[in-house]
């Protein structure tokens, strides 16, 4: 599945920035923390989160339009509780696959409460069998609500990316 014509665009234009140098004017944080070690880890780790495994993991995932992540599949998650949810829209923007990192970013689309683009990693140091896993993050408010929540809100997106890691450690 690719972009295509007609698919609702990005809602940040440093689209891919998640990959290097996080861009200015937005909060941008990474969190990266040990979640065990071995090969073997790495390995079923890096299928979990293709399989959004980490959202899905802290019941935010909503839906997906492909099974796995891959370029282009739109997603929807939900934030919040009960009926005073949010539903966000997003689509994911590349994956890694590389001998050790592998994941995917998405990008926030139209409709979604805030903008920006979000990296769901995990990384494998060889030189002590460590696996990681790893969250970052650059966003700004996109509705009023995110703009009024200020310093709640972006608590709130650090419990949450600690959550994302803790679902990588939870056997399936």
């Amino acid at each position: 599945m690719g972009y295509a014509l007609g698919d609702p665009p990005f809602t940040y234009t440093e689209v891919g920035a998640t990959k290097g140098t996080l861009p200015a004017g937005y909060h941008g944080f990474r969190l990266r923390r040990r979640i065990g070690s071995g090969r073997a880890l790495f390995e079923r780790a890096g299928t979990d989160i293709l399989a959004y495994r980490m959202q899905k993991g802290t019941g935010i995932f909503q839906d997906a339009d492909t099974p796995t992540a891959e370029p282009g599949a739109r997603l929807t998650v939900r934030l919040g509780a009960g009926p005073i949810g949010i539903t966000a829209p997003c689509r994911v923007v590349y994956i890694l696959d590389e001998p050790d990192r592998r994941g995917f970013a998405y990008g926030t689309l139209p409709g979604h409460p805030e903008i920006g683009e979000e990296l769901f990693a995990v990384e494998y140091d060889p030189t002590d069998d460590s696996v990681y896993g790893l969250v970052t993050a650059f966003s700004r408010p996109g509705a009023w609500y995110v703009r009024l929540g200020g310093p709640v809100v972006r608590a709130l997106q650090h419990l949450i990316a600690g959550k994302y890691i803790d679902a990588l450690s939870r056997p399936v």
